[in-house]
């Protein structure tokens, strides 16, 4: 017998098939909030997480006869969210510094116990050896360290330009060898359920 979610999971989309637009109301109000956080924790950008929250649920209603959900109704929209904000950094419809700050919060210190994030810092970690020395060098005082690029610049007796100018190298090779994959798995972890 399904749970009370489930049932009311299947209640709501039976509804939405039968042209309830209540039902859809009320997705949209249990849901909406916790999905624009989620797609706005990795965006930044509140036009942007509106936009995509209103055509995901546009998407749900146009589609609500050949919908088909096999998990809970919360786990199909935040795969939705999901995808589609992957989708807007992959085509470059947001902000191209997503990439610097994801991979800045993946040397942040947070509640990420687990076996796919411990991986995706290994796989960082293994490009970041990869850069030269110096650039190696700023990129961890940076990131690891959260030295300022003053303190880095002091420290290693270099110009803060020349920081500047590592650091970019640092990214822009990371960004590279990151590829569209490894950012789809890194989304999955920060867009929380």
């Amino acid at each position: 017998m399904p749970n009370k979610i489930a049932l009311r999971d299947i209640q709501l989309i039976d509804r939405l098939k039968m042209d309830d637009e209540t039902a859809l109301s009320s997705i949209y109000k249990e849901y909406w909030e916790q999905l624009y956080m989620s797609a706005y924790h990795v965006l930044k950008d509140s036009q942007a997480c509106e936009d995509i929250i209103q055509e995901l649920f546009i998407k749900l209603w146009n589609n609500r006869y050949s919908i088909t959900i096999n998990v809970s109704l919360k786990a199909y929209l935040y795969a939705s969210i999901r995808y589609e904000v992957y989708r807007q950094i992959r085509t470059g419809t947001v902000r191209g510094d997503i990439y610097d700050d994801v991979l800045e919060r993946i040397h942040t210190p947070a509640a990420y116990d687990n076996i796919e994030y411990k991986e995706l810092t290994e796989q960082v970690s293994s490009i970041v050896n990869t850069l030269p020395d110096k650039c190696r060098e700023v990129y961890k005082l940076s990131r690891e360290e959260c030295l300022s690029h003053k303190e880095i610049a002091s420290q290693l007796n270099i110009s803060t330009k020349t920081v500047e100018n590592h650091l970019t190298k640092a990214l822009r090779q990371l960004r590279t060898s990151i590829g569209s994959v490894f950012l789809l798995q890194i989304l999955f972890l920060f867009i929380k359920k």
